[in-house]
């Protein structure tokens, strides 16, 4: 992290533009005026920490800015941050190879090398969130600071390991996967998390980034989406956290290129307020919901039609016109035969234009379209 962060300090890189900030679900924002201005921050359980708006390589104020807030948190504050930035010498950090799926894994074994790439880049403690994820943005725009996250190879919080968990999942459409997010209260104080939750055949487990090793990936074992909702609370309980929500979203798309956003709340559950036999009832209800859009084609994950009272959600179809007497009659001095026919065709003009019904005519009389107009020009 040190070297990535130290080539982008003598590099600087502003942006023109601010940009949205992403609402971090592992953190409530709040907004500070610094220096004059509107600084946007998250804060994570009373504890504030930046997000990275200028991209990469860091620009200077932000940079600078990350610095600051390590001194004011760390035990040992400007001591550590000074033997860091001094140092004649600092060791390059390694970065790892994103891993690649082989047709010989299982998916198991496919999800716990995904995982392990997430812990390989660590949790990011330094206070300043890297990457910045606006939660309503397209799929396709967040598919690509994913991969920005692979170039980077800087340590992640648990918003950017479900992006990251959605990428490296891509193109395995036997997984299914769909954010999960909590809100628990600790000490008067309110911390927001979220992971990937995974389903395949007919197990659920999750991929994500925690502080806790017990609140983030959970192996593809749990039967019922309940059972894996409350290993989580139990997981909370060892920390003293008390559940009040959980935020679960739909199946994400495997098309990296959607221009949709990601579902995340389209199921919310107020724990506290709820006896587990009830949350038991709404999650498993809400599980098989999921499960029959599996059978759906792709269009399912097109935003749903509103439908008006007495108004069909079928196209319009256009009005028929009514039916023609279509005829022709022939004055021609040559063309005895043709003058003679007189043929009534009652065909919808939405189907036949006018040249194919004289062209069945003809043919009906025994003439072709050559002969008729050779016969005409005489």
């Amino acid at each position: 992290m040190t070297g990535s962060t130290s080539s982008a300090h003598h590099c600087p890189h502003p942006k023109g533009g601010k940009g949205t900030r992403s609402r971090s679900t592992h953190a409530r924002s709040v907004c500070l005026t610094n220096n004059g201005g509107s600084e946007e921050e998250d804060k994570e359980g009373g504890v504030l920490f930046h997000v990275n708006k200028s991209g990469f390589p860091i620009d200077s104020h932000t940079w600078e800015r990350m610095w600051m807030h390590v001194a004011k948190v760390h035990p040992k504050g400007g001591e550590m941050v000074g033997s860091i930035r001094n140092a004649v010498f600092l060791a390059k950090p390694s970065v790892p190879p994103v891993p690649n799926y082989r047709i010989s894994m299982s998916i198991p074994e496919w999800l716990h090398a995904v995982q392990n790439y997430m812990k390989t880049l660590q949790y990011n403690h330094t206070g300043t969130q890297f990457f910045e994820i606006r939660k309503m943005r397209p799929l396709s725009g967040l598919m690509e600071t994913a991969k920005e996250m692979t170039r980077e190879s800087l340590p992640i919080k648990c918003l950017e390991a479900v992006i990251l968990g959605i990428y490296l999942t891509n193109g395995q459409p036997s997984i299914e996967r769909f954010p999960i997010s909590f809100k628990t209260q600790f000490s008067g104080n309110y911390f927001h998390h979220v992971v990937l939750g995974i389903y395949c055949n007919g197990r659920y487990g999750s991929l994500g980034m925690s502080r806790r090793s017990d609140l983030m990936d959970k192996p593809l074992t749990f039967r019922t989406l309940s059972d894996l909702i409350f290993d989580f609370e139990d997981s909370y309980k060892k920390y003293l956290h008390t559940v009040k929500k959980v935020k679960i979203g739909l199946y994400v798309p495997h098309e990296p290129h959607s221009f949709q956003p990601i579902e995340w709340k389209q199921l919310v559950l107020n724990v506290t307020k709820m006896m587990r036999s009830d949350l038991r009832k709404e999650l498993e209800k809400y599980a098989r919901d999921l499960r029959m859009k599996i059978l759906k084609p792709t269009s399912a994950h097109s935003p749903p039609l509103e439908r008006s009272r007495g108004k069909s959600l079928s196209p319009r179809r256009r009005q028929a016109s009514p039916t023609r007497r279509l005829g022709r009659r022939d004055k021609s001095k040559s063309g005895p035969c043709l003058g003679l026919l007189k043929t009534e065709v009652s065909i919808p003009a939405s189907f036949m234009s006018r040249e194919i019904v004289i062209s069945q005519l003809l043919h009906q009389a025994g003439f072709s379209p050559g002969m008729a107009a050779s016969d005409e020009t005489k």
